[in-house]
Order: C-alpha cells, then sequence, then structure tokens
C-alpha cells in the first residue's frame, strides 16, 4: 500500500481510537464542533471562526464508528492505491483533500442550514472513484506497482466504455438508494450521498490538474 495511503487510514484510525477510548464526551464533543463539517456555519448565522477554515480539511479524519472507519479504510486502499503510485504523494494528498473540501460544500450547497455533522472520507474516496472512471479502471503494472494507466480518458470515451458505464450507473444507482433510506445497516449515522457525488463530480472533472502525465501531455 503506498505511503500517502497508509498514512490517510492510519491518522483516521488513531483519531477514531483516541475519540473512542481517550477523551471524554465533552471533550468528544469539542472536537466534532471544531473538526467536523457543519453546513449552517457558513451561512454566517453564528460567525466565523477558525474552524470555519480548517473544518472542509479535517472532517475526513473523523468517523461516525467504526463500521463506518473500515468500509473507508477498505475502499481507500482499494481506489486510493493505484491512484496514488500513478500520480505520486503531493498530488495524490493535495487531490485528497481538495475532492474532500468539494464533497462538503457540494453537501453545504443541497443542504445549506444544516446543524449535524457531516464527517468520514468517503466524500474524497468518491472523488477517487470518479478518477478511476477517467482511465476505464486500467492498470499498469510495468513498474512493479499497480498504478492506473494510460491516459485519462476523455468524456464521451469515458461514455463508450462499457467498464466506465458500468461502475457509473451502479455507484449512481446505490447513492440513489442510500438517499432515499437515509442509511446503510451497520452503519452508525446517515448516509451523505451529497457529498459523494460532490467529491466525484471533482475528482472527475479535476483529475488532469493533478495528473502529471497529462500535464506533461498538454
Amino acid at each position: 500500500m503506498p505511503g500517502p495511503v497508509l498514512a490517510i487510514i492510519g491518522i483516521c484510525v488513531v483519531v477514531h481510537l483516541v475519540r473512542t477510548y481517550v477523551l471524554t464526551l465533552g471533550q468528544d464533543t469539542d472536537v466534532i464542533r471544531y473538526g467536523a463539517f457543519i453546513p449552517v456555519i457558513y451561512t454566517g448565522m453564528f460567525g466565523f471562526d477558525l474552524a470555519a477554515f480548517t473544518s472542509p480539511f479535517t472532517y475526513t479524519f473523523l468517523h461516525g464508528g467504526f463500521t463506518h472507519l473500515a468500509v473507508n479504510s477498505i475502499w481507500l486502499a482499494a481506489f486510493g492505491s493505484p491512484l496514488a503510485n500513478r500520480l505520486g504523494a503531493s498530488r495524490f494528498v493535495a487531490f485528497f483533500a481538495l475532492t474532500g473540501v468539494a464533497a462538503a460544500f457540494f453537501f453545504f450547497a443541497v443542504h445549506p442550514d444544516a446543524q449535524s455533522p457531516l464527517v468520514g472520507a468517503s466524500g474524497a474516496i468518491s472523488g477517487m472513484m470518479g478518477a478511476a472512471a477517467r482511465f476505464a479502471f486500467r492498470i499498469d503494472r510495468s513498474s512493479g506497482q499497480a498504478a492506473f494507466g494510460g491516459d485519462p480518458l476523455p468524456f464521451r470515451q469515458v461514455l463508450r466504455s462499457r467498464a466506465a458505464v458500468t461502475f457509473l450507473a451502479v455507484w449512481m444507482v446505490i447513492n440513489i438508494v442510500t438517499g432515499f433510506v437515509g442509511f446503510v445497516p451497520g452503519n452508525e449515522g446517515q448516509i451523505a450521498w451529497e457529498a459523494h457525488i460532490g467529491g466525484f463530480l471533482a475528482g472527475f472533472l479535476g483529475l488532469r490538474l493533478f495528473d502529471r502525465r497529462a500535464a506533461r501531455a498538454g
């Protein structure tokens, strides 16, 4: 597993263990207050503080329970590893951060007055899924590491790829269903499908900004 992927998973695990076994209830409440993304804060109704600028990044490291953490870690390992090997460490971290921010503010655009905290890395992971679709899941192992291979496909070609279209259809159906149901069995909180869509679109549309090979190709 690439270093940056392992590091992100490690941070998420440590943060959750500390919250669960070290912090008091009051301290954990403060962590959620200042670390989670809370849309209503951005309406200006309660003023702004430092958390308004940091929480769009920090919320990705907080999770609603061990199931939420485990599922996100598995998906991050699956989609993040070939993307990190493709982009390199610094560009992958930037991709993770900015797709997470995009996911948060897409959620805000749909629910600007929501007071419930948004937590979890699934929005940024959805960005990685969007990037995977641009490669039509092509894997290059010539360097000894599994990485997404080839140039990112133009949008029209993505829609001609059976693998990409099938994945997009299944992914969209899952998000629509969870949006109606509101939760997934075994997950301690509601599923923020809006954040998933925001992150996915950011990764799908913005991949070339982070891809070194695409940048060199012009």
